[in-house]
C-alpha cells in the first residue's frame, strides 16, 4: 500500500482497501505510555475522512496503580478500550469504522477481546507494527493476524 495523500480522504480509502474493508469515515488510534511502569496514560486520536478531528482527541489517566502494573500493555489496552466504548454506547454516540492500536499483537488482541466479548461490538482493529526507525511499517489485521506491509514511498 502506498501512503500518499496522508492527510486526506485518499489515505482513508487506501487504508480501508489495504485491510479489505468497506470505505469508512472515522478511524480512532490509541497509544499508551508510562514511566517505568508508573503513571500510565493513554491517548486517543480521531481522524474523519483522513483529517485529524482534534476536538475529539482524548487522554486517559489509567488506573493501573489500583488494578495492574502500568507496564502491562494488554491491561492498559483493555482499560482504555472499555472506558472509551462503554461511554460511547451509553451516550449512543457514533462508533468508529476502524480502531488502530499503536502496538502489535498484544494490544490488538486485548482491544478485540474487550470489544467482542465484553461490549458485543464488531469494530475492526488493526495493530501498527514499527520498523527499526520507529515508523509504522506494517499492520496486523484479522483473525489470523495477517501482516500487511506498508509502502511509505
Amino acid at each position: 500500500m502506498e501512503l500518499d495523500n496522508r492527510t486526506t480522504i485518499g489515505a482513508m480509502k487506501e487504508l480501508m482497501a489495504a485491510l479489505n474493508l468497506p470505505m469508512g469515515h472515522v478511524a480512532e488510534a490509541f497509544d499508551h505510555s508510562h514511566i517505568q511502569g508508573a503513571d500510565p496514560v493513554s491517548a486517543m486520536v480521531q481522524f474523519v475522512d483522513g483529517q485529524p478531528a482534534k476536538n475529539n482527541y482524548r487522554k486517559y489517566k489509567l488506573d493501573a496503580d489500583k488494578t495492574h502494573n502500568g507496564a502491562d500493555e494488554a491491561a492498559n489496552t483493555r482499560e482504555v478500550i472499555r472506558r472509551r466504548y462503554t461511554r460511547l454506547l451509553k451516550e449512543r454516540a457514533p462508533l468508529p469504522d476502524l480502531i488502530l492500536m499503536d502496538g502489535g499483537e498484544i494490544e490488538m488482541n486485548a482491544a478485540k477481546d474487550v470489544l467482542e466479548n465484553e461490549l458485543n461490538l464488531d469494530i475492526p482493529v488493526a495493530g501498527m507494527v514499527k520498523n527499526n526507525k520507529h515508523k509504522t511499517a506494517a499492520l496486523l489485521f484479522g483473525n489470523a493476524d495477517q501482516l500487511i506491509n506498508l509502502d511509505p514511498k
